[in-house]
């Protein structure tokens, strides 16, 4: 089934994100992925089917993977974890995850590994990536020479900003900033190495992490078509934008319109929300040797 939005009677709802429904629990939250796709900050009209449930299974496959860093995975059955939680099955089958309760840091964890994306513009004008200087003569598309971590705080309305790491140490302090960075680096080098056996080459991604009695752990998604850049690794070449298996589909839809890119979002066509489907359900079916069921 499509899922735009839900409400559970009785269960009370704490957020609406972009994508996911959150419900408290009590001593645990329940996530939901819906269908929801977003692209320039705006919540589009139309859903995409299946996108729910990459985002979900994706996300488990590599909490489960990554046994060096906990995360806040209890349990996606929510339905065999929690009898009140029976009675919602269809709406929450495949998409949903039950969650320990964490703080999240207020800043994103943001890692590059290629030259893509707002990185290649601003390395284009300044040769740098988010005030880091990088070598010259790098191409679009290409390796960089090393991993950069690149946080960002959290906007409540439109873009994120990127923050130098000093800022990051001094909004979550010496200790944390530095666990997360290399939490997020090694996160990332892992994943893409796994990927890349694969026939996936994740560009960059970003990570959310948060506090449990003063524990750092691996929070909300990961490397997800949504939080991260995939490409294709038999059509990658350097000096040009490789296709993608993310919302990048989407995104170059609508710079085709005469959209001033604030809401209301223009509705998607159908050719485009079958395409933009086929290539989340790829990713996953690359990454994880598995169809969704």
């Amino acid at each position: 089934m499509l899922l735009h939005t839900l409400d559970l009677p009785g269960i009370p709802k704490v957020a609406s994100g972009k994508v996911r429904e959150i419900f408290d629990l009590g001593d645990c939250l329940l996530l939901v992925a819906t269908d929801r796709i977003s692209a320039f900050d705006c919540i589009l009209p139309n859903p995409i089917p299946q996108k729910g449930a990459v985002l979900s299974s994706l996300s488990a496959f590599w909490f489960q993977r990554f046994d060096f860093v906990e995360n806040h995975l209890i349990s996606t059955d929510p339905a065999g974890f929690s009898p009140v939680l029976a009675r919602f099955a269809e709406e929450l089958d495949g998409r949903s995850m039950i969650v320990k309760k964490a703080r999240p840091l207020p800043v994103e964890c943001v890692v590059r590994g290629y030259l893509a994306g707002s990185g290649w513009k601003e390395y284009q004008a300044s040769q740098t990536i988010c005030g880091l200087p990088l070598p010259t003569g790098l191409r679009q598309a290409q390796q960089l020479p090393e991993t950069l971590f690149t946080p960002a705080t959290k906007a409540e309305s439109g873009h994120d900003e990127n923050i130098p790491f000093d800022e990051c140490r001094c909004l979550l302090g010496d200790s944390v900033a530095e666990e997360a960075r290399r939490l997020s680096i090694r996160l990332y080098e892992e994943g893409r190495a796994y990927a890349a056996q694969h026939g996936i080459i994740v560009a960059d991604t970003k990570f959310e992490f948060g506090l449990i009695d003063g524990r750092l752990i691996l929070i909300d998604e990961c490397l997800t078509p949504d939080s991260s850049r995939f490409w294709p690794a038999e059509q990658h070449q350097l000096g040009v934008s490789p296709p993608s298996f993310d919302k990048q589909f989407v995104r170059d839809y609508l710079e085709t319109l005469a959209w001033d890119k604030t809401p209301p979002a223009p509705a998607l066509p159908d050719e485009v929300i079958r395409k933009t489907s086929e290539k989340y359900q790829e990713a996953r079916r690359k990454l994880t040797g598995q169809d969704l069921c």
